[in-house]
């Protein structure tokens, strides 16, 4: 007599009991298509793509190689093969970039009905324009870099600079973007800096701008706003924002092409946890702003800003027994 394994019932029980829950998913996908015809999500069904977002992190990392020659490739670069490679990562960041500014542009097109502008032959002439700064940028992050050594006796060389520290990632993903800006690239200028942001806790808006030598000590939690205007030789730690004032709803599109940001001007040091605000706040040539301070209206060049010590409370742990 053949003796029946219980056990293989349950499971074949199981099976089948899991075969009827997955014979309900066409169901579930229906209702969730025919939720989005309601109109109520939002969502991007259309013949033109959009932009890539794991493309444009590849994009920055092509970047990265390119500004900083040989630190971040897998393979020893040498006299013998740099010029070799370099002219690899060109093409392959040209073409790469080229394609995902077409798509930005065509997307902004299509979308919202705006007029034409050769959406392809814009990608190529606009990549094209932005590898033809690399050398200035190259120069801007070479002197960011040399700063950041400067300013910090915890380093102990430019390499770990450049290696490990997030304000550099997050300045140099800024100054790509910020070419992308300010030749009018919608999508991927944001997608890059809030790609910095979601690595490093720096959050730099591309329409900033940021003078040379500019240094982000620490740097979670650092927030500067679209119209933020830095001179050179500016120092700045953890936590700090340079922000906008709170507007109520209804005034919010009157202001977007206005400055609503402050202007730190040369040689200013702002220290960790100092919130600044107000497109009209100006902190004066070579001030230095201490921790904690809020700030709403303008600062005299050479002016210290501090506020009062707050009064400590210490207690023994006897005196916490009482």
């Amino acid at each position: 007599m053949v003796k029946t394994n219980p056990d293989l019932n349950i499971c074949a029980q199981e099976i089948k009991d899991v075969a009827g829950y997955r014979e309900q998913v066409p169901r579930v996908a229906d209702l969730i298509i025919s939720h989005c015809d309601i109109g109520k999500c939002f969502t991007h069904i259309d013949n033109e793509p959009i932009p890539s977002k794991s493309s444009v992190i590849d994009i920055l990392k092509q970047f990265r190689r390119i500004l900083f020659p040989g630190y971040f490739d897998n393979q020893r670069l040498d006299p013998v093969n740099f010029r070799y490679t370099i002219g690899q990562i060109a093409a392959t960041l040209f073409d790469a970039l080229s394609v995902q500014i077409s798509h930005a542009i065509r997307h902004d097109c299509s979308r919202y009905q705006k007029v034409c502008e050769s959406c392809e032959q814009t990608g190529h002439q606009v990549a094209l324009e932005v590898l033809e700064e690399i050398p200035r940028l190259r120069h801007k992050m070479a002197a960011d870099v040399q700063a950041s050594f400067d300013n910090d006796p915890a380093a102990k060389s430019v390499d770990e600079v450049i290696f490990s520290y997030p304000g550099i990632f997050a300045i140099m993903v800024y100054r790509i973007a910020h070419e992308l800006f300010i030749r009018n690239i919608p999508l991927l200028p944001r997608t890059m800096t809030e790609y910095a942001h979601s690595v490093t806790g720096i959050d730099i808006h591309p329409g900033a701008k940021i003078g040379e030598r500019f240094v982000i000590d620490h740097g979670t939690g650092v927030v500067i706003g679209e119209t933020t205007i830095i001179g050179s030789r500016v120092r700045i730690y953890q936590g700090v924002t340079l922000g906008a004032l709170s507007l109520p709803p209804d005034a919010v599109e009157d202001l977007r092409t206005q400055k609503r940001h402050p202007t730190i001007e040369d040689d200013v040091i702002i220290y960790s946890g100092t919130t600044i605000l107000g497109g009209e706040t100006v902190i004066g040539a070579r001030s230095v702003i201490g921790g904690n301070v809020w700030l709403t209206r303008s600062v005299e060049p050479d002016t210290t800003v501090f506020i009062e010590a707050p009064k400590l409370i210490y207690k023994t742990l006897q005196e916490k027994a009482i």
